[in-house]
């Protein structure tokens, strides 16, 4: 099969915001507890976080992190988790039958970021509380001094404010799951006026408001269009969830569905220029994706604790889905689907970093590991920086009952701002045909190839283990750049990423 790509330096997409590669960590699971902090771990730093998991983040060079949750964070005392450790409280989480011992809350989260090199991404509770509660969280994180709440902090241990631009108000509140679910009314109107009080504090943080949960929703899309008529001038992203099961025998039509993921994007695109029209306004909302993963291999296994039938456990393994190569791929079309709507797509989340649908595995008392999805995602944060270009794809084609014209070569690109590279991210989903392929460099100079990986070759459910890291980025070879043209080929469900340079 062959297949042929047009770069152009003037058809370009829009500058990619570094946020669009960040992730999340939430009180579930072994996120926290065993995930990233770990005081008895032999690796351990003076703060108890395990040093073997932070390294493995570094590489991947996370830009931001959502947290505490996720549906932990509806019923949430963000309280509990401030002031000694020894009188902090357990709680029981009703989001995921869990006990919760506070044991890490802001303080310890804040320090972990300041380690690791993230932004702090805060969600605000707006299901069992709301509007007081989110000011006075606000206040505590963000105010100098000379007031309780940040007072309050100082006697904690923290002189200086954090100053967190970056807040969620609230989360999945269209979830029948949540602990206080709202109507779209309901949830706009608190959303509105908790919004109103947080920029009364500071009109310069950058809110989050609460898009669905899922394009399945019953409610969707009229949840996104009655939530934005309620906060569009007071918010600056809208978010929204989505997660992705393989139930197919064809693995080309599982690598498909990041074709419903551009749908969703460009619905609420749409309805988000629609509220712009109709409020005649000069402001901007764009889309934080902030929670995005495969995630079905544990679904059943979990079903016991989340249903109650193990009592209260704390830290239990949840959502430890063990990811094969096939997820490899479908990450990989994922970001490329980000990539190509840098321009109403500014934040993202992959759900999330350690443990807990994730990248980034441990073992208790044991090894960190890499999950095969670590490296498109790695290679999209380290190398997707800059502004995304608008390609021109000339490729077969083929159907399926949920999407139709699919290419079956996915591709992105991003040119750096850093050193004017030309990095490509392609896929191809094709089950047994290589595609020869070329790519035209349109008003680019670029005439070598930096880097070249390819990610191929296994079987499908092929995955990693601490014991085997098998799956791995392998060099690539036999490209050529004549006459301004690159030239190569990907072999059937294989990644590549290539970087090209002046």
């Amino acid at each position: 099969m062959k297949a042929s790509i047009t770069a152009h330096k003037q058809f370009s997409v829009a500058k990619i915001d570094p946020r669009l590669y960040g992730s999340f960590i939430e009180h579930l699971g072994r996120a926290v507890y065993t995930g990233i902090y770990e005081p008895t771990h032999p690796s351990a730093d003076d703060n108890g976080f395990r040093q073997d998991v932070i390294d493995l983040i570094k590489e991947i060079d996370v830009p931001v992190t959502r947290y505490p949750g996720g549906n932990f964070v509806s019923a949430y005392n963000w309280e509990d988790g401030i002031g000694p450790k020894e009188n902090r409280p357990t709680r029981l989480d009703l989001a995921w039958h869990t006990a919760e011992s506070n044991q890490v809350g802001i303080h310890e989260f804040a320090d972990w970021a300041e380690k690791v090199g993230t932004e702090m991404m805060l969600a605000v509770n707006l299901g069992s509380r709301g509007l007081d509660e989110a000011r006075s969280f606000l206040e505590y994180v963000n105010h100098p001094g000379g007031t309780y709440w940040s007072d309050l902090r100082k006697h904690n241990g923290r002189e200086e404010p954090w100053n967190v631009k970056l807040w969620c108000l609230g989360n999945e509140m269209d979830g029948p799951w949540q602990i206080g679910q709202k109507t779209a009314s309901e949830y706009g109107r608190v959303a509105f006026e908790t919004a109103k009080a947080m920029r009364s504090f500071d009109n310069n943080i950058e809110l989050v408001v609460c898009g669905s949960s899922s394009p399945m929703m019953d409610t969707y899309p009229e949840w996104e269009a009655t939530v934005l008529d309620y906060t569009y001038e007071t918010v600056n992203y809208i978010s929204l969830h989505m997660y992705f099961e393989n139930n197919d025998t064809n693995t080309s039509h599982y690598l498909a569905k990041a074709e419903q993921l551009g749908n969703y994007i460009e619905t609420v695109a749409s309805i988000i220029r629609m509220t712009k029209a109709k409020k005649r306004s000069d402001h901007n909302v764009y889309i934080s994706f902030d929670e995005w993963n495969v995630w079905y291999h544990s679904r059943e296994q979990d079903k016991p604790t989340i249903e109650g039938e193990n009592g209260w456990p704390h830290a239990p393994a949840l959502l430890e889905d063990i990811y094969d190569f096939a997820d490899t791929l479908q990450v990989a079309c994922i970001l490329n689907t980000f990539i190509r709507n840098a321009d109403v797509v500014k934040i993202g989340c992959m759900a999330q970093l350690v443990n807990v649908i994730a990248p980034i595995m441990t073992v208790e008392g044991g090894p960190a590991w890499r999950q095969s999805i670590f490296y498109p995602y790695m290679y999209a944060s380290q190398y997707g920086r800059g502004t995304a270009l608008n390609l021109a794809v000339t490729c077969d084609r083929y159907e399926t009952n949920f999407a139709s014209n699919v290419s079956y070569l996915d591709i992105s690109c991003v040119e750096s701002d850093q050193d004017d590279s030309l990095t490509f991210f392609i896929v191809n989903r094709h089950e047994t045909e290589a595609i020869d392929f070329d790519i035209a460099l349109e008003g680019f100079e670029h005439t070598r190839v930096i880097e070249d990986k390819i990610i191929g070759g296994y079987d499908l459910t092929q995955t990693n283990s601490p014991e085997a890291e098998t799956i791995q980025p392998q060099d690539g070879k036999d490209s050529t750049i004549i006459e301004r043209k690159f030239n190569a080929s990907i072999e059937p469900l294989t990644y590549r990423m290539v970087r090209l340079g002046l």
